[in-house]
């Protein structure tokens, strides 16, 4: 976007910063592509060094398509800024990559900037996953009173009220059409001219310039909005037409980080525009909201630890157990037993979990309840010995391992069991698409039925039709549908979107089901149906590990190589040279190069088409992450990539063990 063109021969362009999301944004981008038939336009992506393969992809599926690649995350603001300095189109659509687009809705915003000559930015309805409707699609500037409601959570006290309802504007209706003070990041429609002046800017208004990229993430959009009105021009919202944004940021409202940078970007834009017009106290008062907030999410977040969990189980194991005990024999346990060894118990179990990492990843660690739970049981029983004052405690704090045990495991089992259990799904969509999804393996989803425009009972279909799209709700309530999957080939976004409402307010997951039919995109997940092996590995996700870590685990798998190896050995030697044995021997004797840590058990072949990224820090292996997939095959670039990044984003000592075991098993 430049100030000297003396003409704008597109209309609108579609600027879109990625970082990480490559399925979302491939969704996004055909969204977009149907929204932009027949319009005179262009999309420019700018990718902030993804490392998930997205440049990889547009290339490939979307060549038409301007790419920035940047070779650092430069923030939101300055990726944004690339992006619209390249832009020639008369407005500017800035899109989150994790967003989906109606088939009117771009037409529907230039139609109405056309018909508003005095609007610098329009923003629309903002539907949430699940279909209702998201607050942040129209907000007011945080000025200090505004800000106060929000952190003290009286806007969500009191959403319908003119006075604390301020920040999201909850007392209007959302289907009204209105002037607000600003709109999302998500999604911002602006006119060029009002951010550059050119022949279209109107006598009288001046320009607002780009984004201010002190704004690393949020607050960036509060601060153009405000600088486009500053120049003259109103900001609109509109609920003539709506997106789907999935929300898949790196920051999560529960985080410190979030906190930090959000409300710390509420400061910033007082600091740049309200300081001369409210006193310092006021600014003050804003900095130690910001302390406090972030104090209680610390507590909170400490609170909710799975640490905090284990130290308040065991210390009620054992102050229970020392209860029953004094009632059992009618004496009566000092108050150092409560004060002093129930608490030292708890502290010790959990402190033995968290030193080998624990508290890490996903994985239920049970070996290490054990552990924990026989130390601090070890420990306590032999400082009684020592101690004559707690002497009587012994039997108690025996009793205390199989209790522990117990509840520390159920804790950890029963969350997890219920997540693998499957969900009864209905699939709403044509019957042609209907049938080709369900002979599909899908995990944690157990097709109940389909939903189409018409019904038809006699229709030749693979599973039971249920009725018609306007009984979606009925039918979710009469059959206890948990999950709907939308198959976006046969249905426009309008349609999703409409049906998604439809279900606002019930416990259904939505998911959409992408038109290569191998992904289900829902609450900024995907998940994969086409890769069977990587579902199974689903069940083993565990987090990303530190070197230490890494390394305690491939010598543990290097002196089980060392143990077997005489085994494989003789059994090689008796199988033959070309034997299955053999060709396990040849992977078990590089036992000595993973010792060395000259090769990781799992990490990369060499002989793969793709090489990971250097900042993926995987080593050669002696199995391949890929083998995830099953036996070396010559596999397609973009699958192994797949394999790879699932495995660097999702690896745990676990994992390791079971790509290696399949790929023994494998090998033929």
């Amino acid at each position: 976007m430049s100030a000297d063109k003396s003409s704008q021969l597109l209309k609108v362009s579609v600027v879109i910063v990625n970082y990480n999301v490559r399925d979302l944004l491939r969704q996004s981008l055909r969204s977009i592509e149907r929204s932009l038939v027949g319009i005179p336009s262009e999309v420019i992506v700018v990718d902030n060094n993804s490392v998930d393969g997205s440049v990889g992809m547009l290339a490939r599926e979307f060549p038409n398509i301007t790419v920035i690649a940047n070779r650092a995350n430069i923030g939101f603001s300055a990726a944004n800024n690339q992006g619209m300095r390249l832009a020639t189109g008369k407005y500017l659509f800035i899109l989150n990559p994790d967003t989906i687009v109606e088939e009117e809705t771009i037409t529907i915003l230039i139609d109405f900037m056309d018909t508003h000559p005095d609007a610098g930015a329009l923003g629309c309805r903002i539907l949430n996953p699940d279909g209702t409707f998201a607050l942040e699609s129209r907000r007011s500037f945080p000025t200090p009173a505004v800000a106060f409601y929000r952190m003290t959570g009286l806007s969500q006290l009191f959403p319908r009220s003119r006075i604390f309802g301020r920040y999201n504007l909850t007392f209007l209706p959302e289907n009204q059409v209105a002037t607000v003070d600003a709109l999302s990041g998500s999604c911002m429609f602006l006119r060029s001219a009002a951010l550059i002046a050119s022949e279209d800017t109107d006598a009288g208004r001046g320009e607002a310039g780009l984004f201010d990229e002190d704004f690393f993430m949020y607050g960036e959009d509060l601060d153009l909005c405000y600088r486009i009105q500053k120049a003259g021009w109103l900001i609109y919202y509109t609920p003539d037409t709506q997106i789907i944004h999935y929300k898949g940021e790196s920051t999560k409202k529960g985080d410190l980080r979030y906190v930090r940078l959000f409300y710390g970007a509420m400061v910033r834009f007082a600091q740049k525009h309200l300081s001369e017009e409210y006193p310092k106290v006021f600014l003050w008062i804003l900095h130690l909201a910001v302390v406090v907030r972030g104090s209680l999410t610390i507590l909170g977040n400490a609170l909710q630890h799975p640490a905090a969990r284990d130290l308040v189980t065991c210390f009620v194991v054992m102050t229970a157990l020392g209860l029953f005990r004094s009632f059992q024999t009618g004496l009566q346990f000092p108050p150092v037993f409560y004060w002093g060894l129930a608490p030292l118990f708890a502290i010790i179990v959990t402190v033995v979990i968290a030193a080998w990492n624990g508290y890490r990843g996903s994985g239920p660690r049970l070996g290490l309840v054990f552990l924990g739970s026989l130390v601090a049981v070890t420990a306590l029983s032999a400082l009684s010995f020592f101690v004559k004052q707690i002497a009587f405690s012994r039997m108690v704090v025996i009793a205390s391992l199989p209790a522990c045990l117990l509840l520390l495991s159920a804790v950890r089992l029963i969350p997890k069991a219920s997540k693998r259990l499957v969900r009864r799904t209905l699939v709403v969509g044509d019957l042609h698409d209907t049938n080709v999804l369900a002979p599909q393996q899908l995990s944690q989803h157990v097709l109940v039925g389909i939903a189409t425009h018409n019904y038809d009972h006699d229709a030749s279909s693979n599973l039971p039709n249920l009725g018609t799209y306007e009984q979606l709700r009925d039918i979710a309530r009469v059959h206890d549908i948990e999950s709907v999957i939308f198959v976006s080939s046969s249905l426009t976004n309008k349609e999703i979107f409409a049906l998604m409402q439809k279900l606002a307010g019930t416990p259904v997951h939505t998911y959409i089901l992408a038109e290569e039919q191998d992904h289900l995109i829902g609450k900024a997940s995907i998940e994969n149906l086409g890769s069977r092996m990587l579902l199974e590995a689903e069940e083993v996700i565990g987090a990303l590990r530190s070197h230490t870590a890494r390394r305690v685990s491939d010598i543990t798998a290097a002196l089980v190589g060392a143990l077997i190896h005489p085994g494989v050995l003789l059994i090689s030697k008796i199988a033959g040279p070309h034997s299955r044995w053999a060709r396990r021997y040849e992977r078990i004797r590089q036992w000595t190069a993973v010792l060395l840590g000259k090769r990781s058990l799992i990490g990369f072949d060499e002989r793969d088409e793709f090489v990971p990224a250097p900042e993926w820090k995987l080593q050669t292996g002696v199995f391949a992450a890929s083998e995830m997939l099953g036996p070396r095959l010559k596999r397609p670039p973009e699958e192994i990539e797949q394999a790879y990044w699932y495995y660097v984003r999702n690896q745990s000592a676990v994992m390791d063990w079971l790509i290696a075991v399949r790929a023994l098993r494998g090998l033929v």
